[in-house]
Order: structure tokens, then sequence, then C-alpha cells
């Protein structure tokens, strides 16, 4: 696998797409900036790669890797998910 400048905007633009997606998922609000869910989903993306590999689903295909992608927006809904609870469980407890 070779790392070039387009490999890694393709990747960031893809991890923008899986944040959102993922925003999307959970439902309710989340009180996160969009920076936040952005983050998320790059590191989702990137993450959801490596562990479709491990499942042995194809990653380097032509087209879109559909099973991929949807790996990846579940990885970033449950860490959306996570991140939003804990961040309205501190709120809460604030007196």
């Amino acid at each position: 696998m070779e790392l070039t400048v387009w490999g890694i905007i393709t990747a960031l633009v893809v991890g923008l797409i899986v944040g959102a997606l993922g925003r999307l998922v959970v439902p309710g609000r989340q009180n996160m900036p969009m920076w936040l869910h952005m983050l998320i989903g790059v590191g989702a993306a990137l993450l959801g790669t490596v562990l479709a590999r491990a499942l042995g689903i194809a990653t380097e295909t032509s087209g879109i890797d559909w099973m991929e992608l949807v790996v990846q927006v579940v990885l970033a809904a449950i860490a959306v998910a996570l991140v939003a609870g804990v961040g309205r469980r501190r709120s809460v407890s604030r007196y």
C-alpha cells in the first residue's frame, strides 16, 4: 500500500462523510462541535478499514466498498454516541 497525497486527501474526505453519517445514525441531539464529529469520522474511517480487512472484507476494489463503509459508519455512530453520552453525563453532574 502506497501512501500518496491523493490517498490522504481521499481518506480525510471519506472520514468527514463517515463522521456526518455517524452523527445522523445516532438518535437525539448531540451537543458536540462539528469539528469533533469530523475528527471521530476520520478516526472511524481509518479504524473501520483496518477492522474490515481483519474481517476479510474487500477494501481495495475499483468502486465503492459498501461493506467497508458500513463498518466505518457503525464505528463512527458508536463513537459519537459514547462521546455525546459522556458529555451529557458530565454536564448533568454540574450544579
